[in-house]
C-alpha cells in the first residue's frame, strides 16, 4: 500500500520532516519535526512545527504519532511541542536509552536514562497501526546506536542513515557510531524491494545541484549512491567514511540539540524566575 507523504524542508538545518498519512482513514504520523532555534540569540520558535500542525488541520487528518528516527545532533526536535498540541505519542528506537546514558552525564541533565520521556520505544520487527497501514521498525544503527528506519507501505524513512545518491551517507563518528555497523544497516535498507521509496532526513546540496531533494528509491541508491552503491565492499566504505568523518566539524547545534532531544524535545524546567537555560559544557584545549 502507498501512504501519502508530504515533505516540509527546513533550509536553516537542511532537515526534511514528513507528514505521512493513510489515504483510506486519514490517520497520520509526523517524522522528525524541527523546533526552530536561533543560536546567536538563543531564540526558539515553533514556525516549522506549526506548519505541520496546520497541514494536519487543513487536511482533516488525525495525528497518531511523532516518529523520531534518532536523537538528532543538528536540530532541536519539536516532538514534545507537537505532543502537547495534538496528544500524539512520541516514538523512537529502544536503544535511545544508550544514547541517554552517554549524554545525560555530559550535560548533567535532569533526565532519566530509561526512555520514559518517549511514549513508545520500538525494536526491530515491532509494528504500530496507522489506519489501514502499519509502521514497521528496521533497526539501522551506525550513525547512532538508536537509529530506526520506519517502513510504511512502500516507503522507507531512513533519517540520517542514507542521503540522496549524489551526496552519499551519514557520518559515523558520533559517540556510539561505527562505520562498519552503518554499512551493514545500509545494506539492510538496500535489500528492500527496488521500487521502495526512500525519504532521507537531510539534503545538503552537493556540488553541481541547486535544488533540494529528499525522495529517491532503493534501486537508485543501489545504482548510484556515491559512497555505497552495489559493488562497494564494507572495508572500502569504512575507509572512505573514516577519512571523510575526520574532516567534518561538529554540527552547529549539537550541544543545544542533544540535551533537548534526549528528552523527546522537552526543554529543561524553568528556574524559579521563569527562565529556561540550555547548558554548554566547556572543555580546555590540550
Amino acid at each position: 500500500m502507498r501512504p501519502d507523504v508530504q515533505a516540509f524542508f527546513d533550509p536553516a538545518t537542511f532537515t526534511a520532516s514528513y507528514l505521512v498519512s493513510d489515504p483510506a482513514t486519514g490517520v497520520a504520523a509526523i517524522i522528525d519535526p524541527v523546533l526552530d532555534f536561533e543560536p546567536k540569540a538563543g531564540k526558539l520558535s515553533t514556525t516549522s512545527a506549526d506548519a505541520l500542525v496546520d497541514a494536519i488541520k487543513a487536511r482533516g487528518l488525525t495525528l497518531a504519532y511523532v516518529l523520531e528516527t534518532h536523537a538528532h545532533a543538528d536540530h532541536l526536535s519539536a516532538a514534545d511541542y507537537i505532543r502537547g498540541e495534538t496528544g500524539a505519542k512520541i516514538v523512537i528506537g529502544a536503544r535511545i536509552v544508550e544514547v541517554q546514558k552517554t549524554f545525560i552525564p555530559v550535560f548533567e541533565a535532569d533526565a532519566d536514562a530509561n526512555g520514559a520521556a518517549f511514549d513508545v520505544l520500538m525494536n526491530e520487527g515491532d509494528t504500530l497501526p496507522l489506519g489501514e497501514l502499519s509502521i514497521g521498525a528496521l533497526h539501522t544503527p551506525g550513525h547512532t546506536p538508536a537509529c530506526l528506519t520506519y517502513l510504511i507501505g512502500d516507503a522507507a524513512f531512513v533519517g540520517d542513515t542514507l542521503f540522496m545518491p549524489d551526496y552519499g551517507t551519514a557520518r559515523a563518528d558520533f559517540p556510539g557510531g561505527d562505520p562498519a555497523t552503518l554499512y551493514r544497516s545500509i545494506r539492510k535498507v538496500l535489500d528492500l524491494p527496488p521500487e521502495t521509496r526512500i525519504f532521507v532526513g537531510h539534503d545538503y546540496l552537493p556540488e553541481g545541484r541547486s535544488d533540494y531533494r529528499w525522495e529517491t528509491t532503493v534501486a537508485e541508491e543501489r545504482a548510484r549512491n556515491i559512497h555505497v552503491h552495489d559493488g562497494v565492499e564494507e572495508a572500502d566504505f569504512v575507509a572512505l567514511r573514516q577519512a571523510r568523518d575526520a574532516t567534518l566539524a561538529a554540527p552547529t547545534l549539537i550541544l543545544p540539540s542533544l540535551q533537548v532531544n534526549i528528552r523527546a524535545g522537552a526543554l529543561p524546567d524553568p528556574t524559579p524566575a521563569g527562565n529556561v537555560f540550555l547548558r554548554i559544557p566547556v572543555t580546555r584545549a590540550a
